[in-house]
Formats: structure tokens, sequence, C-alpha cells
């Protein structure tokens, strides 16, 4: 069975809601149809949900994150932080979290032993983690500078040796610590002290947060459960773009698929794709749309192999060398530029090449849409990529 690129751009123009006919309610809605929204930015978050609703504002995303805590920032696949809506944490928790976790203590033990803080690092880590909960104990949310002042077992800072780069400057792990302690779904970040565009988060106990803190699945139901939503969204997809999505070995994502009885289709560039039993059917034309996608958006992110909606020659001037995407302009579901905001905080379109003018029309539209959103904000990023910087194309 062939599934087109064709049908591929059209269902993502249904499924992600980014052509206008297909937009969504509120930011619940929004986060189910991505499975989960990238937040390593804080304003991704918000910037997301904005392209995918018929009638964004911040607001009802703070209420989600905040006050309804309908979604939940969680680090999970890649070692990436994501909002996710509640219903998802066992799985995540039961999986891709517990494999971040994993990985990340046995790296803060090495460190903690060979920058002399402690002869023993796991112990370090069970003290330090000890004292944490008991802080949190009372239900309060606390930043993390605070948390340091209160907390000496938090104290501990590297010490850059002989030989050492003049990048190479102290480092406090108390943050290792408490990312740790999220990832394996003890704490959670609460609320944000700072605007919504920056990341300040105060961290609490995750039952305090939610009223329970939610039972992992076992690793392999899972991981069936993510690969069963990321099917939802994503699928087809590649078994390579499944492993890299999450982060996960073969033998995980494979366990999955044929958990799901998963259901292998021919793509257009010759490679086996999947999709979930009865999917199969190809989506037809929406017709004409475009969008403006914010920085690590889910859907530029969704995918490793991106040439059924992106022109490999220009990946290095929208992605930089670990794959992490800048700002992304999309006609008819290809990328076709970036986008940035000019002194005035207007939003602008920055084209790959050459456009049509009904074609730029478009995307001024969206443009247009997304500066009323923004209200004079500017949103700055580590993840700007080299179009975003006024680089050339070749």
């Amino acid at each position: 069975m062939r599934f087109t690129d064709d049908a591929r751009r059209a269902r993502l123009a249904r499924r992600h809601g980014l052509h206008p006919g297909h937009r969504l309610d509120d930011p619940m809605a929004v986060a189910r149809a991505m499975t989960a929204l990238h937040a390593t930015e804080a304003a991704s978050v918000h910037l997301a949900v904005a392209a995918r609703m018929n009638d964004p504002d911040v607001g009802s995303v703070e209420e989600a994150l905040y006050e309804d805590r309908s979604l939940v920032k969680q680090l999970a696949m890649r070692r990436t932080l994501f909002a996710a809506p509640r219903d998802l944490l066992p799985a995540l928790l039961g999986s891709a979290s517990a494999r971040v976790a994993a990985q990340q203590r046995s790296l803060l033990a090495q460190e903690v032993e060979r920058h002399g803080i402690a002869p023993d690092g796991a112990a370090w880590i069970a003290r330090a983690s000890a004292a944490v909960l008991e802080r949190l104990s009372d239900g309060s949310a606390v930043g993390a500078r605070q948390l340091r002042g209160e907390l000496p077992e938090l104290d501990a800072t590297t010490t850059p040796g002989p030989g050492a780069k003049k990048w190479d400057v102290p480092v406090n792990l108390g943050p290792r610590l408490l990312t740790l302690l999220g990832a394996e779904g003890l704490i959670v970040r609460a609320g944000n002290e700072g605007h919504w565009r920056t990341s300040r988060p105060t961290w609490t106990r995750m039952e305090s947060w939610l009223g329970v803190r939610p039972e992992p699945l076992d690793p392999r139901a899972g991981y069936a459960e993510l690969v069963r939503r990321y099917l939802t969204t994503f699928g087809p997809a590649s078994e390579s773009d499944v492993v890299w999505w999450l982060g996960a070995t073969k033998a995980a994502v494979r366990a999955a698929l044929t958990d799901l009885d998963a259901v292998p289709v021919t793509l257009d560039s010759g490679a086996t794709g999947f999709v979930l039993p009865g999917d199969e059917a190809e989506d037809a034309d929406v017709g004409p749309w475009a969008s403006l996608l914010p920085v690590l958006d889910p859907t530029v992110m969704g995918w490793k192999e991106r040439g059924a909606y992106l022109d490999p020659a220009h990946v290095p001037y929208l992605f930089d060398s670990n794959g992490n995407a800048g700002t992304t302009a999309w006609l008819d579901g290809r990328i076709v530029g970036c986008w940035v905001q000019d002194g005035d905080a207007r939003v602008r379109v920055v084209p790959t090449g050459r456009l049509a003018t009904r074609d730029l029309a478009r995307l001024e539209v969206e443009a247009e849409r997304l500066t009323a959103f923004l209200d004079g904000v500017v949103i700055s990023s580590v993840y700007k990529s080299r179009q975003m910087k006024g680089e050339p194309l070749p």
C-alpha cells in the first residue's frame, strides 16, 4: 500500500490544526492533536497554540498550564521538555522520562565524584534529593535560587581543572538535581515567576501540584501508548522517525509497533512508514493554506526524515547542527522560509526563494495574525537558525 507525500501533507494540515478550516478551540485540544508541545523555550508553547487555535490568547494557555493544570511540563523524549496532556504522564514517566532520568542520574553522580564534591555520587544525590523533597513537603512551590539558598545540600559547584578552556566556568549542580527529580516525576515545574515568553519555573512536589503522583506504566506499555499517540499525530512515519522522536532504542520501538499491530505503508521516498490499524486511507487535499510556526514546533520536529515537507538543501539554514528547528513559514504543507520580528515587533516572513505574489499575500495574512497575538512582545531564542540571523542562502 502506498501513501503519497501529497496525502501526508494533507493529513498534516488537518490533524495538526494548521489549515484555517481545521484550527482548534482550546490549548488542550491543540496539545492532544500534537501529542505534546515542545516547551524547552517557554514561548514556543504559546506560539504553537496560537498557530493552531481559532481565537488564541495568552491567558488560555496560562490557565491550562498553571490553573487547570491540564497541561503539565515534563522532561521526556530526547531529554526535551514538553507540555503534555496530564493523562499522558503515566506513559511518559514509565518510558521516555524514566530513560532520561536513568541517564541523568548516572551522569550527575559521575560529575559529583569527578569534581571532588563527594566520594560517592549516588549517596550525594540521595542526600540532596531527600533535602529537596522534605523542603517541598509542605506543598509550597519554590524557585531554584531560593532552594539553593535554603538547602546547603544543593551547594555543590564544579571546579574547572587543569587545562580548562575560557568557557569552562564553575557550574552549580543544584539545577541538575532538580531536573533529575523532575524527570523522575517526584517534583514538577509549577508556576512561572517570569513573563510568559521566559522560563523561570518554581518547583513543587508532583502530588502537591496534581493532587496525586501519576502511577508510571511499565516501560513496554508506556512506549506503546506514546507510539500510539505519535502515529495518530504523525503517521505515516518510518521506524527511524519514531526512534528519533522518542529518543528510544530500536528494540523498544519495534516492540511498540508490534504491540499496536502497526500497518506498514510505502512512502514516496521508497521507505516504509507505519500507521495505526484502520488509518491507512490517504487524506484528500485540503486546499491552499499558510502557517507560521515557532522555534522547536512539534510539527517541524515530528520526523527525522523531512523530505516530504522540506528541501534538504535548506536544512542547514533552518536547523542547527543538533537538528533543532528555528521559526518556519509554511505553504501547503512545505516549509518555504522562516519568520522574524522587526524593530517594531511586527512579524516579517523571510522566504527561502522566490514566491508568487498570491503566496506572499497568504503568508502576510498569517504574519498579521501572529503580530496581533504577540501585541508588541518580542520573542528571543537561543535556537536562532542561520536564516533567522539573516544569513543569505547560496
